[in-house]
């Protein structure tokens, strides 16, 4: 059993352990990744004597922090020294993941008020979203909804109807 089972397996009957664990393993993943994606983009790996006098080279990193579904990771993003370097791991200028925002457009698509929202957010995430932010993330919703509206149906339905009776067989006073 590797590290990692290990400690899942400890965890397993604390939910605050495991989202902690996971926390820290996702952390580590990114980071890894990152530092694996400024390699392949450089060609070399750290300290290789192949990457002297290259032209670009490491140029330490800046650090940024997340929030995902399992609480807030500190990311450490590489930089090479010409500046050319662009990660594609993480989007751009966001520092939440997508399941604030999916769970926003859920909540929207329910009938939940704008407000609403914003104060269940703000209770459940700890995440400020004034109503005007709320609507304007279930506004990326508009044009599949158009779609939906629009789309075109078909001019023959089909319809399966099932219908079930049940009967207790040991009160009839069948036996099995």
């Amino acid at each position: 059993m590797n590290d990692f089972t290990k400690n899942i397996a400890q965890a397993l009957f604390n939910q605050d352990k495991i989202n902690d664990l996971l926390r820290k393993e996702l952390q580590q993943a990114v980071n890894n990744l990152l530092e694996a994606e400024l390699t392949a983009f450089l060609g070399y790996d750290p300290y290789a004597r192949n990457g002297w006098n290259t032209g670009n080279s490491r140029n330490g990193a800046y650090f940024r922090k997340v929030d995902t579904q399992f609480g807030p990771i500190e990311v450490q993003v590489p930089r090479d020294r010409n500046g050319q370097f662009h990660q594609h791991t993480l989007p751009d200028y966001k520092q939440h993941s997508d399941v604030l925002e999916s769970t926003i457009i859920k909540l929207y698509s329910k009938g939940v008020t704008t407000r609403e929202i914003a104060d269940l957010i703000e209770k459940m995430y700890g995440s400020h979203y004034s109503p005007a932010q709320v609507s304007n993330i279930s506004k990326q919703m508009l044009p599949k909804v158009e779609a939906y509206h629009k789309r075109k149906l078909s001019d023959k339905f089909f319809c399966v109807y099932l219908d079930a009776t049940y009967l207790p067989l040991r009160r009839l006073g069948f036996a099995l």
